[in-house]
């Protein structure tokens, strides 16, 4: 490809992913508008599956979507992805009850499971083996993806307040129809000689544990108590499954998810530090907003506008360090500061209470970006850059997998976290019933909501300083340093 297509073809995974990443967090921000529409009975019960049915189906695809790009080539398998995503946008606008809005987000997740893994495999292969550990590309990528995640809810707000929730999902279409095109048109990736097999059966294994996880962390603690036989089916369920799969990557000729990538440090710890990496941001991301809403009484759309200020740090760091490239001290150095750095911005906003200075949190959720901007993406760039070409599609979705995961048992944690810690010291009742409270009541539930929040901090604030020990461990050898050469 010549200089001028590489450079298109950057923009279009650009876009794609910066389009991945709002959807998935846009659609948080009109869930009672798009409930009270489609079914004014019995809605609201109904949105965690509008939300977890995107999750299940875009986790349980990841591991496939690596092979098929390993074995198909990642050009096919991102036009598809993207396809996929397009019809699922069209026919989630389309629909006239929740029933079907839950079925096409399912067909929009199996597309949007795709386009930022294989979206990360296309550009590392725009780049070229030589130039994979410079970081440029994908860490561009990751500061784009954290910026997405920021001011998706503010975007989702915006539409809510002046627009029919529809376009949530039609607004996909025109950048949707231009990234197929372009990339139509302008791509031109290898393709491997070899045909590889695909092992089906263990992409069902992975889906079934995939969901089974998800379940369990979607439904624990909400919809059935953790020790209910629904909740221990699933957490049984989903540990058979989990052996199930092991054994059959251990047998299986090609296997989906190779556990020789586990025999590399550089991978394992980069898979470990980047499943850590998403239970943080899930709770940043989630209870920030939560607590902006709950105890200091702000309206959702304005809540969701103090994510700017992190997504700011984000793209400012990640710009810098993307920029960097090589002339870093090492990108091992970058994810060591920046996960620190995180971690001290998490352990700050767990001293925030009912009467904190709102600067000051701004403050903090800029610090947290910063810390966040030097970590995504670099972890993708080490994790390619120690990875055997022939798998860089399964290493590259492998990171995709793990942090999926990570932010699902980081809701399932955190929300457990919160609810015991609120049962302990609150006055009773629901969290939810906290706006509706007055006088000393409602200031005794604001404190207790503030000092459970605090707590769920103080454990992300460990998570990411356990992320920065396991970073500061990432090899030198085949991974870090040496780039692509003999294993």
């Amino acid at each position: 490809m010549s200089d001028a297509r590489r450079r298109i073809g950057f923009v279009v995974c650009l876009a794609t992913m910066l389009l991945a990443v709002l959807d998935q967090n846009i659609v948080s921000a009109v869930t009672v508008p798009i409930a009270r529409d489609l079914d004014p009975a019995h809605g609201v019960d109904r949105i965690p599956w509008l939300i977890s049915t995107f999750a299940l189906a875009a986790t349980a695809a990841l591991p496939l979507y690596g092979k098929l790009c390993d074995s198909l080539g990642a050009k096919r398998v991102f036009l598809g992805a993207v396809g996929t995503f397009l019809l699922g946008s069209v026919l989630c606008g389309a629909a006239r009850s929740m029933d079907q809005l839950i079925a096409f987000r399912a067909l929009q997740g199996l597309g949007g499971g795709g386009l930022m893994s294989v979206t990360m495999v296309v550009i590392a292969q725009l780049k070229g083996p030589d130039e994979r550990g410079a970081g440029k590309g994908a860490g561009i990528g990751g500061l784009v993806a954290g910026a997405g995640m920021a001011l998706g809810p503010v975007v989702g707000g915006v539409l809510a307040d002046h627009a029919d929730w529809r376009w949530i999902f039609y607004v996909n279409l025109p950048v949707g129809l231009a990234v197929l095109i372009a990339a139509a048109l302008v791509l031109r990736l290898p393709r491997h000689g070899v045909r590889h097999r695909i092992d089906f059966l263990g992409a069902g294994l992975a889906a079934a544990f995939s969901s089974a996880l998800l379940l369990v962390t979607e439904w624990g603690g909400r919809e059935y108590g953790w020790g209910s036989p629904t909740i221990l089916g699933l957490a049984g369920a989903a540990v058979l499954l989990l052996v199930l799969f092991l054994w059959r990557q251990a047998t299986a000729a090609e296997p989906l998810l190779p556990l020789s990538l586990f025999r590399d440090r550089t991978l394992r710890t980069g898979f470990a530090v980047q499943g850590l990496v998403g239970v943080a941001m899930m709770g940043s991301l989630i209870y920030v907003i939560v607590y902006l809403q709950l105890v200091r009484g702000i309206a959702p759309t304005a809540a969701s506008l103090f994510m700017l200020p992190m997504a700011a740090g984000i793209a400012a760091s990640g710009l810098v360090t993307s920029r960097l490239g090589t002339r870093a001290p090492s990108q091992k150095t970058s994810i060591v500061i920046g996960t620190g750095c995180a971690a001290v911005a998490m352990a700050l906003l767990s001293t925030n209470g009912p009467d904190t200075d709102l600067w000051a949190l701004r403050a903090e959720l800029l610090l947290l970006g910063i810390g966040f901007g030097q970590t995504l993406g670099q972890l993708i760039v080490v994790v390619q850059r120690a990875a055997p070409p022939h798998q860089l599609g399964v290493a590259t979705t492998g990171v995709r997998f793990f942090q999926t995961l990570g932010g699902s048992l980081g809701a399932a944690l955190f929300g457990t976290i919160l609810a015991r810690v609120y049962a302990a010291h609150g006055p009773g009742g629901a969290t939810s019933a906290i706006p509706r409270l007055t006088g000393a009541t409602r200031a005794r539930a604001a404190e207790a909501f503030s000092t459970s929040v605090g707590v769920v901090f103080l454990c992300a604030a460990a998570l990411l300083a356990l992320a920065a020990v396991l970073a500061a461990r990432i090899g030198s050898g085949r991974g870090v340093g040496e780039g692509w050469g003999g294993r």
